[in-house]
Order: C-alpha cells, then sequence, then structure tokens
C-alpha cells in the first residue's frame, strides 16, 4: 500500500478497513498493524465489541493466540469519549457494531486519527454484514483476506455455519464455522 508522503507535517486521517471470512487472518493483520504502530511510538487505543468474549473478555485475540489489550465497548459511539490524544485506532469485529459505527470512524479520522477497522464483510448465509458494507464504501483503504476452503483447498471467501442455529449473530470458532469457497458453499 502506497502512501503518499505528508510533507506540511499535518496529520491527516485515514480509514483502512480489513475484511474477509472468518479465519482469514483478519485479527492477525489488525494486531500486526496495531503493534508496528506502537513500535513507531504512536499511541494506539483498540475497541471491541463487548459481546465478543469468545477468548478473553478485554483482549482482541486471533484464532492463532496473538493477542492486544483492548476496550469491550457495547455502543460505538463510547469510541469518541475513550479515544482522546490517540494516532491510531484499531477496531476489531465491526460487524457486530451498532450503525453509529460509521459516523464515529468517519470522525475519527477528521480528527487526523488513523482508524484501522477488521470485520466480516459476509454473514453466514453469504450477505453484507452489518455496518461493513458502508465502512468499505468509505475507507481510504481496504484488504480483503482469504481463508482456504477446508472443502477443495481454493480460496475460501464465505463463513460456512455447521450448525443448524439460524440466529444472525453466533459468535464461534472451529466448532460452529467452517471457511468455504463459492462453490463448496453452495453444494452443501
Amino acid at each position: 500500500m502506497f502512501i503518499e508522503p505528508n510533507i506540511s507535517g499535518e496529520r491527516r486521517g485515514s480509514i483502512e478497513v480489513i475484511c474477509g471470512s472468518m479465519f482469514s487472518g483478519k485479527t492477525e493483520e489488525l494486531i500486526r498493524r496495531l503493534k508496528r504502530a506502537r513500535i513507531a511510538h504512536l499511541k494506539v487505543e483498540i475497541f471491541k465489541p463487548a459481546l465478543d468474549i469468545r477468548y478473553n473478555e478485554e483482549a482482541v485475540v486471533s484464532h492463532d493466540a496473538n493477542s492486544i489489550g483492548s476496550f469491550p465497548i457495547d455502543h460505538s459511539q463510547k469510541i469518541l469519549l475513550l479515544a482522546d490524544q490517540v494516532d491510531v485506532v484499531g477496531i476489531d469485529e465491526a460487524q457486530f457494531f451498532d450503525d453509529q459505527i460509521v459516523s464515529v470512524c468517519e470522525t475519527l479520522a477528521a480528527r487526523g486519527i488513523r482508524v484501522i477497522v477488521a470485520g466480516l464483510d459476509m454473514d453466514y448465509l453469504g450477505k453484507p454484514f452489518g455496518q461493513m458494507p458502508q465502512l468499505l464504501a468509505i475507507a481510504d483503504f481496504i484488504t480483503k483476506l482469504h481463508a482456504i476452503c477446508v472443502k477443495c483447498g481454493n480460496l475460501a471467501n464465505i463463513s460456512y455455519r455447521k450448525s443448524a442455529d439460524e440466529s444472525h449473530i453466533l459468535l464461534g470458532a472451529t466448532d460452529s464455522y467452517e471457511p468455504r469457497c463459492r462453490k463448496c458453499y453452495h453444494e452443501h
């Protein structure tokens, strides 16, 4: 990704979206970018939805067990209150946030903050998920990651739900989901 140098010294905010299916490495990539920002001595704050307690109640944790401390929040507007005097804001599992997450990201970027958002772009039905389509539309940079289809070994872009539970939000990992390519998803 090429970022134009800022010769004026003025802070310019941006919105980066990391998206893809489950097990594609979204959270891993988010953590990597946030740790690099800290290496650069930037002030970083990380947020996740309070409902995501799969691996840890407070930390953002990837499926590979890499982690970084975060603030669990129940409403996206709280990010504006907690992200004071920061250079970089990380937001994980953005698809679970309320409809204000888009304006929150735009407000942060307008303040000169680099915003890095990770989330599922599609739900288990293969439909756009939550506020992710709107975040993708306003993003300055988009990274689409792919998992590997467990059935055929090709690139996977859909999170196949293994259980019969039809609730829209079902937190889980390999016990509940597996990555599938479009062909294998529709064959089942």
